[in-house]
């Protein structure tokens, strides 16, 4: 016999395994050895619903899921490799006009009286994503670029942006202050950015960065740094 059997259910028994807290309140439980996280959504503004772990309770999160329609008031997700069993579970919202909040951060508890959803339901609203974005260069609230560079009085700073396509666009020198605000006018147009950050000559990082349109969030973005829903 396997040594797990996961139930492949309807849309009555999913609905049943989903915790009845609702946002910004989740469940996380462990069942046999993978984590579910659910939710129910009582939110009409929301815009982005990502899934975040780590093995501190208060910092150091990475983003290991996106949900892909937001509008489901039931909806969860199933981290089927977790590094450790202990781990620690939150999900980070963000709404209309800018505002976002974290849940609280929970660990999974032990559930052996459910079953697991299928897999492949699961996937239907949810989806992987492995981007982590830059610490040097990043969108900020106000989807303005920030550049924070806390060595820049005493080193030598150069950033170059470019296209996707490759095109130079323009580049940052003589950076002094260790954070700095730039206006995405300069970019010309919403989209994803490459960019290159040289620290005294030598390139130290080779990334992306999204600027957003006018009053959108920034979209959820995979390992590749492509934007899964264009």
């Amino acid at each position: 016999m396997q040594k797990f059997l996961i139930l492949i259910i309807g849309l009555f028994l999913s609905q049943e395994i989903f915790a009845q807290d609702t946002l910004p309140k989740l469940s996380v439980s462990n069942i046999s050895d993978h984590i579910l996280i659910s939710w129910t959504n009582p939110y009409i503004t929301l815009t982005t619903i990502n899934i975040q772990r780590s093995f501190d309770s208060t910092k150091n999160f990475t983003t290991i899921g996106s949900v892909l329609d937001v509008s489901n008031k039931r909806n969860g997700f199933i981290d089927s490799k977790p590094l450790s069993l202990n781990m620690y579970y939150r999900i980070f919202l963000s709404f209309e006009g800018g505002t976002y909040l974290f849940t609280k951060s929970l660990r999974p508890l032990k559930d052996t009286t459910k079953a697991l959803p299928d897999f492949k339901e699961f996937q239907q609203s949810t989806v992987n994503t492995w981007f982590v974005p830059s610490k040097l260069v990043y969108t900020g609230r106000d989807n303005n670029i920030i550049i924070a560079l806390p060595d820049a009085p005493r080193k030598k700073y150069l950033i170059k942006f470019f296209e996707e396509s490759g095109a130079f666009i323009f580049e940052l020198n003589k950076i002094t202050e260790p954070y700095l605000t730039l206006e995405k006018v300069n970019f010309l147009h919403a989209g994803i950015f490459d960019f290159e950050v040289y620290e005294n000559g030598v390139l130290i990082e080779k990334h992306k960065v999204y600027v957003p349109k006018d009053g959108k969030p920034v979209p959820n973005i995979n390992e590749l740094g492509k934007n899964p829903f264009k």
